[in-house]
């Protein structure tokens, strides 16, 4: 029993990283679909293409130029997110505009076909192998101690992950409910119709909605390379189905929503993972999804759809 508190409270530090960046991923699920009602399933790769954006401008940077960690690390965010960026607002002008008027299998299959495209892209380019990811942060904080304490370990890039996605969350949900951009993208989501009618240009909230989830999820792909310590192309497929699981564990459509998922999927894997096995952390995570759709169909923050006449 005096074992069990410590790693209870070192797997909940792990749970909240993993879960802090499916909420990043999860965010661009969400607002594509509370938008337009589509699902883009190329959005993990666009994960995918931050992580190894960030990889490419560290090498570019090098190791050892004598440059300030923190400036490095900004560089590969910067970077990363600014190419990305153009990735995500590819995907929508190639992928989904052409489609919008058509049945949403139409889409859903596009989708899915540039998600194969980005992976192979990217395996070509890169190659299909594993790459080592150098440990820019090493170093843990340490919290307890002292005669008789217990100690947890959070390595620093596990404190970044967290820190830097409350921050992104603090300032998406501002940004969303006081600028001009985040009104007409409500607006949008409540009857794009009618957003129309009244001079929004919702070509122009949509693509932003592309760009903005493509933005965090650059941002996650970064964070979790610096993390784990090495990527291939074939992440952003497991991250983006977990990612969607999340969206809609949370409420597809609802941001607040994404975030909670995100959250609890994270923890829920990680204390599967040490309890249980980490050969049923898959198991543990789909299946609550699985309760939570039982019972609660809208997910947990999500509202019933309302079929506007």
């Amino acid at each position: 029993m005096s074992d069990f508190l410590p790693q209870f409270i070192q797997q909940l530090f792990n749970g909240l990283s993993l879960g802090a960046i499916y909420a990043m991923v999860a965010i661009g699920y969400t607002m594509v679909y509370g938008i337009i009602g589509m699902i883009n399933f190329a959005h993990g790769e666009i994960y995918m293409i931050g992580a190894y954006i960030g990889l490419v401008t560290l090498s570019a940077i090098g190791t050892q130029s004598g440059i300030p960690v923190y400036l490095v690390v900004g560089a590969m965010l910067l970077v990363a997110v600014a190419l990305t960026a153009v990735y995500g607002y590819a995907v929508e002008q190639v992928a989904y505009k052409p489609l919008r008027s058509s049945p949403r299998l139409v889409a859903l299959i596009s989708a899915i076909g540039m998600s194969i495209f980005l992976q192979n892209w990217v395996a070509l380019g890169q190659g299909a192998r594993d790459m080592a990811v150098p440990a820019l942060i090493p170093g843990t904080f340490t919290f307890g101690g002292g005669d008789g304490g217990f100690e947890i370990y959070v390595p620093y890039t596990r404190m970044l992950i967290i820190v830097v996605a409350v921050v992104l969350m603090v300032a998406l949900t501002l940004f969303i409910r006081h600028s001009r951009m985040g009104r007409a993208s409500r607006a949008c989501a409540q009857d794009m119709q009618m957003a129309n009618l009244l001079g929004i240009d919702t070509n122009k909230v949509v693509s932003f909605t592309f760009v903005l989830g493509a933005i965090l999820a650059a941002v996650g792909g970064v964070l979790i390379a610096l993390a784990i310590g090495k990527l291939n192309p074939y992440i952003g497929f497991v991250a983006g189905i977990k990612a969607f699981t999340a969206a809609v564990l949370g409420g597809i459509g609802s941001i607040p929503g994404a975030m909670l998922g995100g959250v609890l999927l994270g923890v829920a894997e990680t204390m599967a993972a040490a309890y249980i096995s980490s050969e049923y952390k898959d198991i543990v995570a789909f299946g609550l999804l699985v309760l939570i759709l039982l019972f609660r169909p809208t997910g947990l923050l999500g509202k019933p759809e309302v079929e506007k006449v």
